[in-house]
C-alpha cells in the first residue's frame, strides 16, 4: 500500500444546472470536460473554444479610464515628462514595456522607473517620487502596482505631480489620492476583474491609441501567464491571441530569448511558464530589473543577444541561490524536535530577499504548509521576504487580521510580500499558526489534485490529446486536465536522470504500450513492488523523439491501494535495499535468536522474537506499515498468526536459507518400506560403515539414510547403538506421521517450498489468504457471530 502525497478529488458533473444541452456536437470527452468547467450553453462553448478578440471588453468601462486618457494626451501634447514606474516581475516588466512602447508611439517624452527590490522594495516610494520631481516629472503612470501606495500618493500630490495608478493587486482598506485609479476591481462597469497587471496596461494602451494594438499581444502573453491570473474570460482571449503572437514575433529581444530557452517557433503557455517567465523575474530577483525591460524593448539583434545571454546567466545563478537556501530553510525545519507547525515560518540573516517567494514555494510543496520565508536585516532590524499558501488557507485575509504587525503587507489569497520588525516574526508565527488551527483540518494539510476523467490505456493516443488541446491555453482558472489510471501493474519500472530522482514506468495493455514519467518521483522507486496494480494521476503529453511523436503520461501523483509485498528473499544487499523503509512504521520478525548478523536490524527498526508458543500467544493484535519477516518459521500457523494479527499494508520477505530440506531427495514411504524391508532380512546396518554404500547403490544421500534411521528409532522400530541399527523385535503399529522428527522435516519442506521457492505471484496469494483470513475475522466479531 502506498498512499499519494495529494488528495484525489474526482470532478463531480452530477449537478442539473451543468448538463449540456445535448444539440451541441462534440465528442463525449470535450463534452465532459468542458461540463466540469462549468461550460455549457452553446454560447460559452463557442466562447470557450473560439476565442475572438471581438469578445473584449471596452476598456472606457473601466473606471477613470477616460479620465487617465485625457491627462496622458494632454500631457503628450504639452510635451511634459511622463515616468512610467513598474514593478521588477515579468508581469511589471512586460507592463512596463507595453506603456513605454505605447507612449513611446504617440511622442511622448517618457522614461521608466523600476525599483530596486533590495534597496528600495516593492511599488512606489518617496524617494523616487522626488528624484522624479526633480528630474522635471509631472505624470507619473503606474503598471502593475500602486494600489496600496497611500503614502506615495500624498507625496506626488504635495509635489504638484498627477499620479494615475493602473494596477490588478487586491484592494485595501484605503485607496490612495491619486489623479486617476484604473483598476478591473474598483470598476463596477466593466464586466471582467482578473486581468494582469500588463493586462491592465493594455487595456489603457488601447485607450490611448484608439485602434486594438494587436502588436502588443507579444508582450501582454507574458505578463498574463507568468502572474499566474485565472486564464478565462478576456485573459483567455489575450492568451490566446498572444501566444500565436508570440510564436510569429520579430522583436530581437523574443527572438533572442526563444533561442536561449531552446524554444519552438510554436509557443505554448508552459514556454512562458516555464522557461521565459523565469528568465524575466530572475533578473529582478537578483538585480535592477532594467535589463529585462531592455530587452523587450530593444531594436537591435545584437543588444538582444546580449542581454538575452546576461539574461540567462542570471537564472542560472538564480536556480543555485534558490537551492541553497531551501537547503537551508529545509534543515531549519527538519531539526525541530516538535514537528512542524501548522503555518512554517522561517527566517534567516543573508538570504537573498529576491528569490524568497520561490524557496516558500518549494516549502509549500514538500511540507503541504502555508509558508513564509524571511531573510533578516540585522542592522534595521526588519524582516522582509515572501509567502505562499495551500488552497485551503486564505493568506491575504488571515494577514490582514493582523494588519499591526507588518510594516508593509499586499498581496493576494495564495501569495503575498511583507515587511515587519525582526521583533514581531514570533508573534507572526504564533498568530497565523492559531488561525490555521482554527481553520484547517488534517486533510486540508494535503495538495489537492482534481481529476478529470479516468482513462484507459488504449484510450490515450495522440488524437485524445489533441482533442484535450482544444481547451489550451491552460493555466489558472482553466487547468490543464487531469487524468488517472486506476490499477494497472507496470511492465518496466526504472530511476532516471543523473541523480535517479525521476520515476519512468512503462504501462501494456494488449499491443498498445505507454510510457508514463514523473519528474521528481524517482523516490517512490523504493516503495513500490514492481508487481504491485498502481493508480496514476497525471496529464496527457506528446514525447517527439527523432522525429517520432508518441503519446506519454506526465504523472503527478501515484498510490497502491492494496497491500504490497516486496520479495526481497535472499537478498544479499538487504541492508541497502531496507534503507527506504527507515523511520517509517516497520517492524521486524523473527523466528530464530538473533544473531550478532542481525544487529544492524535491531538498531534499525522496532524487533520482536517469536521463539516459542507462549510468545505467539503474548503477541498484542496491532498494525504496522511494513512488516519485515526476517527468516522463516518452523511452522507456517505461525506466520499466518503474525500477518493477522499485524495486518500490514506492506509486507518485505527479507528471509534466505543455506541449508533446505526442499533441495534434497527426502525419502517418501517407498524409500521407509525398502530400508525397513532391507533391515528385516540383514537384522542389523552399520550407518557409519554401510551407509555410504547403500547411499551410492540407491542413489540416495546420506542425509535421507540418516534421516530415516532416525524416525525409526524414535518409533521404536529399531534401536542405534554408536550407529548400529538394530530392529525392535516387538515393534508398536504406528503411523510415520507420528514422528515429530518426520513432522519437523516435512513442515520444514512445506515451510519453504511456500515461503522460499514459490513463485512471487505463489507467495502473494498465501499472504492474500492470511489477509482474507483476518478480515473475515474482523467481520464474524462485528456482526457479533
Amino acid at each position: 500500500m502506498l498512499r499519494s502525497k495529494a488528495k484525489w478529488n474526482m470532478v463531480q458533473t452530477d449537478n442539473p444546472s451543468s448538463t449540456m444541452d445535448e444539440s451541441i456536437s462534440l465528442t463525449p470527452l470535450t463534452r465532459q470536460l468542458l461540463q466540469q468547467r462549468g461550460i455549457v450553453t452553446q454560447q460559452d462553448v463557442q466562447t470557450f473554444l473560439h476565442p475572438d478578440l471581438n469578445d473584449l471588453h471596452d476598456p472606457m468601462l473601466m473606471h477613470d479610464m477616460n479620465k487617465a486618457v485625457e491627462r496622458i494626451r494632454e500631457a503628450i501634447e504639452n510635451q511634459e515628462r511622463i515616468l512610467v514606474f513598474g514593478d521588477y516581475d515579468a508581469d511589471g516588466v512586460s507592463a512596463t514595456a507595453v506603456m513605454m512602447e505605447t507612449l513611446r508611439e504617440m511622442g511622448a517624452t517618457v522614461d521608466y522607473y523600476i525599483p530596486n527590490r533590495f534597496t528600495e522594495g516593492y511599488g512606489p516610494n518617496e524617494a523616487a517620487f522626488q528624484n522624479a520631481h526633480a528630474e522635471g516629472v509631472s505624470l507619473i503612470i503606474t503598471v502593475d502596482t500602486g494600489i496600496a501606495a497611500n503614502h506615495e500618493a500624498d507625496v506626488a500630490k504635495e509635489l504638484g505631480m498627477d499620479l494615475i495608478i493602473t494596477d490588478h493587486h487586491e484592494v485595501q482598506e484605503k485607496m490612495p489620492d491619486a489623479f486617476a485609479i484604473v483598476h478591473p476591481k474598483c470598476s463596477t462597469d466593466y464586466p471582467f476583474q482578473e486581468l494582469a497587471g500588463v493586462g491592465v496596461a493594455f487595456k489603457l494602451s488601447h485607450a490611448l491609441l484608439g485602434d486594438f494594438p494587436k502588436h502588443l499581444l507579444d508582450l501582454v502573453v507574458i505578463g498574463t501567464i507568468a502572474d499566474l491570473v485565472p486564464l478565462k474570460g478576456e485573459n483567455r482571449v489575450l492568451a490566446s491571441y498572444g501566444l500565436k503572437a508570440l510564436s510569429r514575433s520579430i522583436r530581437p529581444g523574443i527572438q533572442a530569448l526563444k533561442q536561449v530557452c531552446s524554444l519552438n517557433d510554436e509557443m505554448t503557455e508552459e514556454d512562458i511558464g516555464f522557461a521565459i517567465g523565469p528568465r524575466l523575474n530572475a533578473v529582478g530577483r537578483l538585480q535592477d530589473a532594467y535589463p529585462a525591460v531592455e530587452l523587450l524593448l530593444t531594436d537591435s539583434d545584437d543588444e538582444a543577444n546580449q542581454l538575452a545571454e546576461y539574461i540567462q546567466n542570471l537564472n542560472k545563478e538564480r536556480q543555485k541561490v534558490v537551492s541553497d537556501i531551501a537547503k537551508e530553510a529545509e534543515a531549519i525545519l527538519d531539526a525541530q524536535e516538535d514537528g512542524l507547525p501548522s503555518v512554517i515560518v522561517v527566517a534567516k540573516e543573508g538570504w537573498n530577499q529576491g528569490v524568497l517567494g520561490i524557496v516558500a514555494s518549494r516549502l509549500v510543496n514538500r511540507y503541504d504548509r502555508p509558508t513564509i520565508v524571511l531573510t533578516i536585516d540585522p542592522e534595521n532590524q526588519t524582516a522582509k521576504g515572501s509567502a505562499r499558501s495551500i488552497d485551503a488557507f486564505d493568506l491575504f485575509t488571515n494577514c490582514m487580521e493582523i494588519r499591526e504587525l507588518f510594516t508593509h503587507f499586499g498581496g493576494h489569497a495564495q501569495a503575498a510580500g511583507m515587511t515587519l520588525p525582526q521583533e514581531n516574526v514570533a508573534s507572526l508565527r504564533q498568530a497565523l499558526c492559531q488561525k490555521a488551527d482554527e481553520q484547517l483540518k488534517p486533510e486540508d494539510f494535503r495538495q489537492v489534485y482534481t481529476i478529470d476523467s479516468t482513462i484507459n490505456i488504449e484510450d490515450i493516443t495522440l488524437d485524445t490529446i489533441e482533442e484535450v488541446n482544444q481547451l489550451s491555453p491552460f493555466g489558472m482558472g482553466n487547468p490543464k486536465p487531469l487524468f488517472m489510471i486506476d490499477r494497472q501493474a507496470p511492465v518496466e519500472m526504472r530511476q532516471i536522470g543523473s541523480q535517479l530522482n525521476h520515476l519512468k514506468l512503462k504501462f501494456r495493455d494488449g499491443s498498445t504500450d505507454l510510457d508514463a514519467i514523473g519528474f521528481g518521483l524517482g523516490d517512490l522507486y523504493e516503495k513500490m513492488s514492481p508487481q504491485s496494480q498502481l493508480s496514476v494521476v497525471g496529464e496527457l503529453s506528446v514525447n517527439e523523439w527523432n522525429g517520432r511523436s508518441k503519446p506519454q503520461v506526465m504523472m503527478k501523483d501515484i498510490r497502491v491501494d492494496d497491500w504490497q509485498l516486496f520479495d526481497r528473499r535472499g537478498n544479499r544487499k538487504l541492508q541497502q535495499t531496507l534503507e527506504s523503509v527507515q523511520n517509517q512504521d516497520a517492524l521486524a520478525v523473527f523466528f530464530e535468536p538473533i544473531t550478532e548478523q542481525d544487529e544492524w536490524v535491531t538498531e534499525q527498526f522496532d524487533f520482536i522474537e517469536l521463539l516459542d508458543e507462549e510468545m505467539f500467544e503474548d503477541m498484542p493484535e496491532d498494525h504496522v506499515d511494513h512488516l519485515l519477516i526476517m527468516d522463516m518459521p518452523k511452522d507456517l500457523s505461525h506466520l499466518g498468526e503474525v500477518v493477522r494479527k499485524m495486518k500490514p499494508n506492506n509486507i518485505h520477505a527479507c528471509y534466505r536459507t543455506d541449508d533446505t530440506a526442499f533441495l534434497k531427495a527426502l525419502p517418501n514411504r517407498d524409500h521407509f518400506k525398502w530400508f525397513y524391508g532391507m533391515l528385516l532380512k540383514r537384522k542389523q546396518f552399520h550407518l557409519e560403515n554401510e551407509g555410504p554404500k547403500l547411499a551410492q547403490h540407491k542413489g540416495w544421500s546420506m542425509d535421507s539414510i540418516e534421516f530415516i534411521s532416525h524416525v525409526f528409532f524414535e518409533l521404536e522400530f529399531v534401536k542405534i547403538d554408536n550407529g548400529l541399527l538394530t530392529l525392535n523385535p516387538n515393534p508398536s503399529k504406528k503411523d510415520l506421521t507420528e514422528s515429530t522428527l518426520y513432522q519437523n522435516k516435512y513442515e520444514q519442506l512445506n515451510v519453504e517450498q511456500t515461503l522460499y521457492f514459490s513463485s512471487y505471484q505463489q507467495l502473494k496469494t498465501w499472504f492474500d489468504e492470511q489477509l482474507d483470513r483476518a478480515a473475515y475475522a474482523k467481520e464474524e466479531v462485528a456482526n457479533g457471530l
